[in-house]
């Protein structure tokens, strides 16, 4: 299991080199490009808010001019993956957030297409997951909730991103430590998170899974209880216990980053690299952060690609464990 801990060690070790590599040229600063950002997943959900974030920061540091941002949602961004590789291939203004989610739905859904087709260029954030219910539920705890697994798993239903996703994965790790069958379990799979969140709010679902970001405000107004989240120690500002406090020996760190399309040209990739390397270093940026909770993990280019590919090779192994490959 990849921890918050070792994750953010082997960022610094790996990405220390990156993070000088390139510098914004005095005719690209002052070109200030307009860019287009695709989000393979319905507004509302993690991609689609690190999108919109993007773009604002992007726009109060003056490194844009403009974006356009698109969403296309359906099965963990494999509906959008292979619009992305057709449709934008060698549009070197132009990225494409992805992350965890979209390299376990790939394997679970067999994807004809995955992410060495577009190219890396950065891993931006990290967040942990959130175990949450809705305020009228029974469930106080997260004890509470494995209890209700443990007695009928098919009476549990629980909302999350799409099959094979990071919501999904956390899911099966919890079952599979409270001794549930994975294949027992009741999973609703969402395009985005704002369709999960309406199914938490209208009781349709007995809990939801996914970026403490995506539940915050909702916990903060009392319409959604917080159980538990899958960080590695308790969060600052976060009234909840780890999983692990909960008796639930299960963390797991979820990211996310930005891919151009296949084709670009060296020189467009370098200067995505450097956009993206200068908007993670704003102060706009780490105050977004900060307030979203997402911590930042900054890699680009090679590195990140290097780590992509050791990620896809973890992720596969957990879900064939888990029965969802």
């Amino acid at each position: 299991m990849l921890n918050r801990r070792r994750f953010l060690m082997s960022t610094a070790a790996a990405g220390a080199a990156g993070f000088a590599a390139f510098h914004l040229s005095p005719a690209f600063a002052q070109d200030a490009p307009q860019i287009q950002i695709f989000v393979p997943a319905a507004p509302g959900g993690g991609w689609d808010q690190t999108a919109r974030t993007m773009d604002q920061v992007l726009r109060s540091e003056k490194l844009i001019s403009g974006s356009q941002i698109t969403n296309v949602g359906g099965a963990g961004g494999t509906v959008g993956l292979p619009q992305f590789i057709s449709q934008w291939n060698g549009k070197g203004n132009s990225l494409m957030v992805a992350g965890m989610v979209m390299v376990g739905a790939i394997i679970a859904n067999k994807s004809a297409n995955n992410l060495t087709e577009v190219t890396p260029i950065a891993r931006l954030t990290g967040e942990f997951e959130a175990l949450v219910v809705p305020a009228a539920s029974p469930f106080k705890t997260a004890a509470d909730f494995v209890a209700a697994l443990k007695a009928d798993p098919t009476k549990v239903p629980v909302a999350g991103g799409s099959a094979g996703g990071s919501d999904h994965i956390l899911f099966g790790l919890i079952a599979k430590t409270a001794g549930v069958p994975a294949a027992n379990l009741s999973y609703v799979p969402f395009a985005g998170g704002g369709e999960a969140l309406s199914a938490l709010l209208g009781n349709q679902v007995a809990a939801g899974i996914s970026g403490f970001g995506e539940f915050s405000e909702q916990v903060k107004a009392g319409a959604l209880r917080l159980l538990a989240i899958s960080a590695d120690k308790r969060q600052e500002g976060i009234d909840a216990p780890t999983l692990k406090e909960a008796g639930i020996d299960v963390e797991l760190f979820n990211w996310r980053g930005v891919f151009a399309p296949p084709g670009v040209s060296d020189a467009d990739k370098a200067a995505m690299v450097t956009l993206v390397e200068t908007m993670a270093k704003s102060d706009a940026w780490a105050t977004e952060c900060k307030n979203r909770n997402w911590t930042q993990i900054l890699l680009t280019g090679d590195d990140y690609a290097k780590f992509l590919a050791e990620d896809t090779t973890r992720i596969t192994a957990i879900l064939k464990d888990l029965g969802l490959a």
